[in-house]
């Protein structure tokens, strides 16, 4: 018989960083996950990603068991990696904070493609281009 899944979790966690405090510890806590274990699993997975963001979507089941998938960084993290800044602008049309090239885009397209709704990297690349506008980032 299939496992049923009774809740889903959705978190973003620095690579290698997981710890039990919040908003990590709460979250699972109420879903009836046990925390050290999940902490040290997600540790493990993501110690060759270290210093980026990782979005992670955890499935509870019936029997308190879980699984978890990780999907790509966010595309606002990755544009700042390519920045060379810490974070985006907060005017975005008065004051920008650098420039990324349209091969850039392209780059981080392809690399987020799997969770990107678009149907083509053209697709995607306008999606992580009015991301970089929005941070006051321009697309030369």
């Amino acid at each position: 018989m299939a496992k049923k899944i009774i809740k889903q979790v959705k978190l973003q966690i620095q690579a290698g960083k997981a710890n039990p405090a919040p908003p990590v510890g709460p979250a699972l806590g109420q879903a009836g996950i046990n925390i050290g274990d999940f902490v040290n699993k997600f540790n493990e997975a993501t110690k060759d990603k270290m210093g980026s963001v990782v979005p992670v979507v955890i499935s509870v089941y019936d029997d308190r068991s879980y699984d978890f998938i990780m999907k790509t960084s966010p595309a606002s993290d990755l544009i700042l990696k390519k920045v060379g800044k810490p974070k985006g602008s907060g005017k975005n049309l008065v004051s920008k904070i650098g420039s990324i090239t349209k091969e850039q885009v392209r780059e981080i397209a392809t690399e987020k493609m799997s969770d990107l709704n678009a149907n083509d990297l053209e697709a995607a690349s306008k999606i992580i281009e009015g991301t970089a506008r929005s941070m006051g980032v321009d697309v030369k």
